[in-house]
């Protein structure tokens, strides 16, 4: 009977117990072995065959990993310079082709997003920022000022631009 809990490699190891068993015990490879009820009968070399299979699968299956990690291992250890060259050939492709969108589709590569501009809040905030922070740091050494951010909490509040009035003749001008 199968334990509840009981990993693969155990039930190997059990498996193999069993056939250690089953060969000290019943030294004569073709007695016959009835159990649940007589549902299965079965000689003692059968039974050892049954066992091994289950011992022979695990072992497979554990070279097959212990394969798989190597190749895993093989591709990581070359993925990095792989991987720069793959970069430096896509840059070179943007250079070579631009933001012709049909040359770079022929490469699979997509063309550069356009940068988007900041908006007039966004660059107010980052001036106040920038002004926040040097204030902060003061004159220190290039490592302390490093570590020192200015704190500002900035809201931009722009008025729009009333236009100037219309003029009037002046009451002088009229008479």
């Amino acid at each position: 009977m199968t334990k509840k809990n009981e990993t693969k490699t155990s039930l190997a190891t059990r498996v193999g117990k069993l056939q250690t068993g089953l060969r000290k015990r019943y030294p004569t490879g073709s007695q016959k072995l009835t159990f649940r009820g007589a549902q299965i009968v079965i000689s003692v070399d059968d039974a050892i065959a049954k066992l091994q299979a289950v011992a022979d699968n695990r072992a497979a299956v554990t070279a097959a990993k212990a394969e798989a990690a190597a190749k895993i291992d093989a591709e990581n250890t070359a993925l990095k310079d792989l991987l720069t060259f793959v970069r430096a050939l896509v840059a070179f492709i943007r250079f070579t082709f631009g933001d012709d969108p049909t040359a770079l589709d022929d490469f699979g590569v997509a063309p550069l997003k356009a940068r988007t501009p900041l908006t007039a809040e966004q660059k107010a905030v980052a001036a106040a920022k920038r002004q926040a922070t040097r204030e902060a740091r003061g004159e220190v050494g290039a490592k302390k000022r490093q570590a020192i951010k200015g704190n500002v909490t900035a809201q931009l509040v722009v008025t729009p631009e009333t236009p100037a009035a219309p003029a009037t003749p002046s009451a002088a001008a009229k008479g």
